[in-house]
């Protein structure tokens, strides 16, 4: 059981699009995703650029993003490409009318959201208007239910070596070597830092040349190079963006984002704000909402708090590191996403701040992750742009580290059992570690099924005899919301119901029997409150084998020791008529004002006597 208390802009720039179909050529549509040329009836102008093929809230969607050099009406327009005949763009395509407005750079940004698409479907898309469309780009949907792979790459930071051309070759040829090897991957999730100049144009032109941010769905992190002006928010069109979380200014980028891919919960923090109460209320509204949506949780942000790297001791980080990983674990998050430090880590498990287990070895294959343990996985450089050294300080979280100054990405495999993360190199290190050598595997595991809810009631059932005396918990559901505490004056004050306890007794003799219950201290990290505060109201809410409630137990707020020590919900006398019947409690909790904020959890405990 849980409960959580409350408490100047640029001149105008032209640039070419890097995929302007030949007016005079006409392609047939390739179907694993890129460019479809025009025919001479429908050639591209340079006038859409920055075009890039999001992410949507979920696989039925895709977001889509780009600047257009006027101010004029746009839309993006799609189709199924098994319907583009001789490289013309569909006649019978379906019509998204864009949003935006005026850029950083002086230039206009559109949003447009492709929804309701079919699955393992292919589909070609434009946009711009009429007599002025851009090149058109295919993409195709898989399964919407299954295995999936995505693929996860370290801080481009395009322009942070001070040769632009140069990180951008490196970060083309990590895209091209990594969608090579997986050409069936579904995501490509940054971590954050996609160029070293927030609002440096030529950089982010530099970061979206390779045509795969436009064929397969793109996962925008804000890194700390990212923030420093409007240009993050204005390319990157992000689902369920919430930008009162983690927000910028007036000329920064900021807010927290989700979606939900293939029963899979991924959430993005502007880890930039340092506002983590906000941060982890709104991770806390999100899972509440979600979570039982999901079979994985995987929350993604740019500062690494378990890295290698110089970063590792900074003040901000070990700010992050000392709030965060509670709340982590307490939300059943299973793997964490992370950048910022150029180099590769990956942590034991920890839980609430803490290695989870001592006897985890380290650089080990397969990790079993017990409830509250998480994974974080620090990502090196993708393009090759700025790579840090290790500090060597045998930081105790370290399972993992590599620093050889080649480019890596990481290689994701999702199954309902498993998430498997291989981190390969894109750039060879000597002859003996190629292109696609092994940097670190890792294949995290559960040892049960992960908390769905902050907000959980865990009960205790004993074993009885078959046959005779049956009690059950009544239904699947094992989740008691009391949701968050209202203010009661003096106190603090929570309400709710246990999940029915079914009661069967089919024994001729019809001995007495009873159920009791007893809860624990309510628990947050160190944090705990006692259990007396909790108090019931017993009911029968079916009758049968002449079940009687037990007796209302108030709080022990005002005196008394509450739910903490043994009360009976409900018991039948001895030669009771047989039958069965179904037991239920209204919960009221009353925390003392002086109880410090947080998500409790505590274990109410049944026991059957008879």
């Amino acid at each position: 059981m849980s409960i959580h208390t409350p408490r100047a802009a640029k001149p105008v720039h032209r640039r070419t699009a890097t995929s302007l179909a030949a007016a005079a050529v006409c392609l047939a549509v390739t179907f694993g995703g890129g460019t479809l040329a025009a025919s001479s009836a429908f050639a591209a102008t340079p006038s859409q650029t920055d075009i890039v093929l999001g992410v949507g809230a979920n696989e039925t969607q895709r977001n889509l993003a780009w600047y257009s050099a006027t101010d004029t009406a746009q839309v993006a327009q799609f189709a199924l490409a098994s319907k583009v005949v001789d490289g013309a763009f569909p006649a019978l395509a379906v019509s998204v009318s864009a949003t935006g407005g005026a850029t950083t750079s002086g230039e206009f940004n559109r949003f447009a959201t492709l929804s309701e698409l079919k699955e393992n479907t292919e589909y070609v898309y434009r946009v711009g208007r009429e007599g002025d469309w851009s090149a058109t780009y295919s993409f195709r949907t898989q399964d919407f239910e299954g295995d999936f792979n995505f693929l996860f790459f370290g801080d481009p930071q395009i322009g942070s070596s001070g040769n632009v051309p140069s990180d951008s070759a490196g970060w083309v040829d990590t895209l091209n070597v990594a969608t090579a090897t997986y050409p069936d991957t579904e995501l490509l999730f940054s971590a954050g830092d996609q160029v070293e100049t927030a609002s440096n144009e030529g950089q982010y032109e530099a970061f979206l040349q390779p045509d795969q941010l436009r064929e397969i769905p793109f996962v925008a992190t804000n890194g700390n190079h990212d923030v420093g002006s409007k240009a993050y928010q204005q390319h990157f069109n992000t689902p369920n963006l919430d930008t009162t979380v983690g927000t910028g200014s007036v000329t920064a980028s900021g807010g927290d984002y989700w979606f939900i891919h293939k029963g899979v919960l991924f959430m993005d923090i502007n880890s930039n704000s340092r506002d983590n109460a906000a941060h982890i209320a709104w991770m806390n509204k999100v899972v509440a909402e979600h979570g039982d949506e999901a079979k994985w949780k995987v929350l993604a942000f740019h500062h690494s708090i378990y890295s290698s790297g110089p970063h590792a001791t900074d003040t901000d980080v070990i700010d992050r590191r000392n709030v965060l990983p509670t709340a982590i674990s307490d939300l059943g998050i299973d793997l964490v996403l992370q950048g910022h430090d150029h180099s590769y880590a990956r942590s034991y498990l920890i839980h609430n701040g803490e290695k989870a287990n001592a006897a985890e070895e380290a650089g080990a294959d397969s990790v079993v992750a017990g409830p509250g343990g998480v994974l974080y996985v620090t990502a090196n450089s993708a393009s090759g742009s700025k790579y840090y050294s290790l500090q060597n300080k045998n930081f105790w979280w370290l399972s993992a580290e590599n620093q050889e100054k080649v480019r890596n990405y990481s290689a994701i495999d999702v199954s309902d059992e498993a998430i498997t993360i291989k981190t390969l190199r894109s750039q060879a290190n000597g002859d003996d570690k190629p292109v696609n050598s092994i940097v670190d595997q890792v294949t995290l595991t559960r040892e049960v099924e992960p908390d769905t809810d902050a907000q959980q009631l865990q009960v205790t059932v004993p074993e009885t005899a078959p046959g005779e005396f049956v009690w059950n918990i009544d239904g699947t559901n094992g989740l008691v919301d009391l949701g968050t505490a209202v203010d009661a004056g003096d106190h603090y004050s929570a309400v709710g119901s246990i999940n029915p306890i079914r009661v069967t007794d089919t024994r001729s003799s019809g001995p007495e029997w009873s159920i009791s219950a007893q809860v624990g201290d309510f628990t947050s990290g160190e944090k705990s409150f006692s259990g007396r505060y909790l108090g019931w109201t017993p009911s029968v809410v079916q009758s049968g084998g002449d079940a009687v409630a037990g007796e209302r137990v108030a709080s022990g707020f005002l005196g008394g020791d509450g739910l903490s020590v043994s009360s009976t919900l409900g018991h039948a006398k001895g030669g009771h008529a047989l039958g069965t019947a179904k037991l239920d409690a209204g919960l009221e909790l009353d925390i003392p004002v002086d109880v410090t904020d947080g998500t409790y959890k505590a274990t109410l405990t049944l026991t059957a006597l008879s």
